[in-house]
């Protein structure tokens, strides 16, 4: 979920007060608190989703720096070889690639922080999909309510693009976000 639209900005500022206008004048009480309600499940939902996201993102993280450490203590055990022969009886030596297959306190860090960081995405996008479905229902329970949200929102939208389209015409300068 992008972050800009919470964004609070001069030139959207008259879209708020028309947004306001149309909750006050289309809409019941009932209806806006149901909209009201139905907001709070999707953004409690994001939330919860960003924190157990993060959790298992985490956890996942320690889980495979776990099953890094195991897999190097094992390979550190095995004996391995340490000459190779040739057919032409020619020997060669293998150099000891131990030390670069030992995990290290930069992988840890970048495996926290890359399980963290998708576990977070993962679980907010998956929080805020079930958050606007539970909002869907909330709001479609009553048909009638749902009509009059529509129109409502109808109205508002004809009359933002009313207000865009006078403000292209007078020439006023275009904000791109």
């Amino acid at each position: 979920m992008s972050f800009a639209a919470f964004r609070k900005s001069e030139p959207h500022a008259d879209l708020g007060q028309l947004a306001e206008e149309h909750l006050k004048h289309d809409l019941t009480q009932d209806d806006r608190d149901v909209l009201v309600k139905a907001s709070t499940k999707v953004s409690a939902r994001a939330v919860l989703g960003t924190l157990v996201g993060l959790g298992l993102g985490v956890y996942a993280a320690f889980r495979l720096r776990r099953v890094r450490a195991d897999m190097f203590n094992a390979f550190r055990a095995t004996e391995k070889p340490t000459h190779v022969l040739f057919a032409d009886g020619r020997k060669e030596a293998i150099p000891d690639v131990t030390p670069l297959m030992q995990p290290s306190r930069y992988g840890d860090i970048a495996t926290y922080f890359f399980f963290g960081l998708g576990g977070t995405i993962l679980g907010g996008e998956l929080g805020f999909l079930l958050g606007t479905w539970s909002a869907t229902r909330a709001i479609s329970k009553d048909e009638a309510r749902r009509k009059r949200i529509e129109i409502a929102y109808r109205r508002f939208k004809a009359d933002y693009l009313r207000q865009e389209a006078a403000r292209l015409e007078s020439g006023a300068t275009l904000s791109v976000l």
